[in-house]
């Protein structure tokens, strides 16, 4: 029954979808919960956006890498700002550092979607604090194809709750933020709230978590998934 969920999940969205990008995505199976997650694909995704909510606020920018062979493929990385439909409020700006005139050269959402979409199909997605990519992706699927986006998840932050709550290691909400995890796996601080550095930062402290509970005889993707 595991495996037939996100089986099940993604078949009702085919039957349901209509001829387009979202479609092609959903032609391709999801991978079996019981593989070695040595062996399947992923692409660490990140997302900018003018807010919380994804009835109101628009994505920005979304940045992208694979991750094949238990491997980062450098060569695979995408980033792509999109155009707002409104002006962008101030204290977004602050935090993302992307402006009103530079979302005014970037692509149209559907176009963005579609290529993500193309570079995500038979692949897990990286995310950290997945809910907000997943409900600004399934809002945009939904708006776009009338159907939302179903697309099985590691979200690194759920990774490190679940890790601190299995070690009973008392926490707060800030030591589950992505630079902190990284700093305890002696990765690299990148510049925050960029989604391809974003996107990569995920992808690196996913590998190092995964590399953490991995005793050698690999791990089900399944203990993995939100």
């Amino acid at each position: 029954m595991l495996y037939l969920i996100p089986e099940l999940r993604r078949r009702r969205a085919l039957r349901r979808c209509a001829a387009g990008a979202l479609r092609d995505y959903l032609e391709t199976p999801f991978p079996r919960l019981s593989t070695d997650y040595r062996k399947v694909a992923f692409l660490a995704v990140d997302i900018e956006t003018t807010g919380l909510d994804p009835k109101r606020d628009n994505i920005l920018s979304l940045g992208w890498v694979e991750v094949q062979d238990n491997r980062i493929d450098l060569g695979s990385t995408g980033h792509r700002l999109v155009q707002a439909t409104r002006a962008i409020p101030e204290a977004s700006t602050i935090i993302h550092r992307i402006t009103d005139d530079q979302v005014a050269q970037g692509e149209c959402l559907d176009h963005v979607l579609a290529e993500l979409l193309e570079k995500l199909a038979g692949k897990v997605m990286i995310a950290h604090h997945a809910t907000i990519e997943k409900s600004f992706l399934g809002s945009a699927c939904r708006r776009i194809h009338g159907v939302r986006l179903p697309v099985p998840t590691v979200d690194t932050r759920v990774l490190a709750k679940r890790t601190h709550e299995r070690r009973h290691i008392t926490y707060k909400g800030s030591d589950l933020r992505l630079h902190a995890l990284r700093k305890g796996y002696n990765l690299p601080r990148y510049p925050a709230h960029n989604a391809l550095s974003d996107a990569l930062a995920a992808a690196e402290l996913f590998l190092a978590q995964a590399a953490y509970r991995d005793s050698g005889k690999g791990v089900p993707i399944r203990d993995f998934l939100t």
